[in-house]
């Protein structure tokens, strides 16, 4: 059985997604703050974190972040009104597994809910947004998330996250082709890293364990993030 948790200020919805959640086969515990939800947290070992982003005291990008610190491979879900809070942008460098809207759409939750993987972070650096993003939708739809960069120097700032694996595209603006592989290489000792590149004959500068010329396969893709993840945890 799955075990969830929800952080939200406003207990009906919170009550509500919860008797959702619950009739679809889970064990639902609920926070109405962030100091009760990280409380949780240190006791108990969930499958994801679905929390609102705006919430007194505590907001949920800075519980994200401090869930963190004490669960790094938790995936987290944030349900909030305010699709375009500035304060997404902070929670999403945590990587998150999805940003809903609020009332969640529940098909989309329970789908999310039932592929999220445990420590299933990936770092996707590519500095075509739409093809970032697209790429970053497929991982969803496999439990994985993504947290993004899309130049050398938003390499060098990821913040403290931890990533099983990356995809990096060799060409991106703010250094020599490859860059941004060095960079991750000195952030990451040991990342496994996947190359993805459009440029045909490109000689990656740091050990990889795979290289996609676009366009490219996507399950073939997949099935080496899926290899490398399998790897990570035996």
């Amino acid at each position: 059985m799955r075990r969830y948790l929800i952080v939200d200020d406003n207990q009906a919805f919170a009550e509500n997604l919860g008797e959702i959640l619950t009739d679809a086969g889970a064990e639902v515990s609920m926070a109405t703050n962030g100091q009760a939800a990280l409380d949780l947290v240190s006791q108990t070992r969930y499958d994801a974190l679905l929390s609102d982003m705006r919430m007194p005291v505590m907001g949920g990008a800075e519980l994200v972040h401090r869930v963190r610190r004490i669960d790094p491979g938790l995936p987290a879900i944030v349900i909030t009104a305010y699709t375009h809070d500035d304060d997404l942008s902070a929670a999403r460098q945590e990587g998150l597994l999805a940003v809903l809207p609020k009332p969640a759409p529940v098909g989309r939750l329970i789908e999310l809910l039932g592929v999220a993987r445990r420590d299933g972070l990936v770092a996707l650096i590519e500095d075509d947004v739409s093809f970032s993003d697209n790429l970053s939708d497929v991982l969803r739809l496999r439990g994985f998330a993504a947290v993004t960069a899309a130049s050398v120097v938003e390499t060098e700032r990821l913040g403290n996250v931890r990533p099983f694996a990356a995809l990096v595209d060799l060409r991106v603006p703010g250094g020599r082709d490859g860059e941004a592989m060095v960079r991750l290489a000195k952030k990451f000792a040991g990342l496994p890293m996947l190359v993805i590149t459009g440029h045909e004959g490109a000689i990656p500068p740091e050990p990889h364990q795979g290289l996609f010329l676009k366009p490219f396969h996507t399950p073939d893709l997949l099935a080496s993030i899926d290899r490398l993840y399998l790897a990570r945890r035996v």
